[in-house]
């Protein structure tokens, strides 16, 4: 299309021109005293046109002229900055392919280039500069050169040409706290992690180092915080979110040393972990192994009254081992001397709605004999020993029955309890 408008154009200039020369008697007489010349009209426009194009002409050629230096000066540096990224490819492939010597070698050339006196430095020589030296520090970390490495990162975070090339600057950083984790220097790692811009310290990569961090460190709760933010932001997968969580969450639980450490911890669950009935498992453990129920305080301490609430909710989500385990952190609270809070009828309704559950039996008759009601307990323990399987809740009931044929004086009956205790398998 741009073709036939560009001859219909030509057409029109040619129709044009005949029509204003092809009969055109007109005359241009000029006077120079005591000469007169007469020249056509059509013979003036022609030289006009041709004095306009010759000067132009001319013009054009003095101006190439004076621009050679310079045209002369930008092939140079287009050369130079052409044979420098040559070179930063060159040793960014040798380090993929892993010739870490060539990869060097290459880099130390490019560097060298970009270190001249003479050598141009565009905008974006910096970033040159900072990708050169990195890929030779790679290639010295991989060759085990560390203090090579550690000049070759301190020459990259520190280019030339001042505050060049930040991102590549930032990249820098990451590296050396990567290398940091690696060789297990907690120090450095944070050094530099803490040097990163603001916005550099909240990207994904950045918030995964600091989760490495603070596993390293065994900060328990920083790593949890960290991997709760790496959840939110979905830099991971839902089920490894969620296993990284949980097994945070059991180290934090191991290393709370008191109560209000262990409460801090159970309140920092978030949405539906606060009704998991393994995670409030894991606090009545980890309560029982700090010795709070021993600690003859008149009422429950209130991270274990909430956990002991969500795991007897969730109670049927729970496997056959974890219930019995279940039943045996309770044991423990239910037989303070203290207010139940309303468990004892918990229990009863629970026990009436699932009356063949071994398990239930053997934690209502606990809780009765606890609270003198010698009768009831005996009964439900004697149908808790005799359908729970061999293990430490069945041992534990003979026992019980054993204790209460003693407190009644039947000598017969606690023998044999005693004996089907000893029976019992572990």
């Amino acid at each position: 299309m741009k073709g036939i408008f560009g001859w219909l154009w030509w057409a029109s200039v040619a129709v044009a021109a005949a029509l204003l020369m092809g009969d055109n008697p007109a005359i241009v007489t000029l006077f120079w005293p005591p000469w007169r010349v007469d020249l056509s009209f059509n013979l003036v426009v022609l030289a006009l046109l041709a004095g306009f194009v010759l000067t132009y002409a001319a013009w054009r050629g003095v101006a190439l002229l004076r621009e050679l230096p310079q045209r002369a000066r930008r092939w140079r540096a287009l050369q130079h900055e052409r044979a420098t990224v040559g070179l930063v490819l060159q040793a960014q492939s040798h380090w993929l392919a892993g010739r870490y010597v060539r990869a060097q070698t290459a880099a130390r050339e490019a560097i060298e280039r970009l270190r001249q006196p003479q050598a141009p430095a565009p905008s974006w020589s910096g970033t040159l500069w900072v990708l050169a030296h990195l890929v030779a520090a790679e290639s010295a970390h991989a060759l085990g050169q560390r203090a090579q490495r550690d000049a070759w990162l301190q020459a990259a975070l520190h280019p030339p040409h001042g505050d060049a090339a930040p991102e590549a600057r930032e990249g820098v950083g990451l590296r050396a706290a990567e290398w940091a984790l690696e060789a297990g220097d907690a120090a450095a790692a944070a050094q530099a992690l803490a040097e990163l811009p603001q916005g550099a310290a909240r990207r994904i990569r950045a918030v995964r180092l600091r989760l490495r961090l603070a596993q390293l460190r065994r900060d328990t709760q920083g790593a949890l915080e960290v991997a709760r933010l790496l959840a939110k932001h979905r830099a991971l997968s839902p089920e490894a979110a969620q296993t990284l969580l949980r097994g945070l969450w059991r180290d934090a639980v191991r290393e709370a040393a008191d109560a209000q450490a262990l409460l801090a911890i159970w309140r920092g669950l978030q949405g539906a972990e606060r009704h998991d009935p393994r995670r409030a498992l894991a606090v009545l453990q980890r309560a029982e192994a700090l010795g709070l129920a021993s600690d003859g305080g008149v009422a429950l301490p209130r991270v274990v009254d909430e956990a002991m609430r969500v795991a007897w909710s969730g109670y049927d989500q729970l496997s056959e081992d974890e219930r019995q385990e279940l039943v045996l952190r309770l044991e423990v609270w239910l037989a303070r001397p203290a207010d139940d809070g309303g468990w004892l009828g918990r229990l009863e309704q629970a026990q009436r709605r699932a009356p063949n559950d071994a398990a239930l039996q053997y934690l209502c008759g606990q809780a009765f004999r606890a609270r003198g009601l010698w009768g009831k307990a005996q009964t439900l323990l004697q149908q808790a020993a005799r359908a729970l399987p061999a293990g430490r809740l069945r041992r534990r009931a003979w026992v019980a029955l054993a204790e209460l044929a003693e407190q009644r004086g039947d000598a017969a009956a606690a023998l044999q309890a005693w004996q089907e205790a000893a029976r019992t398998d572990l």
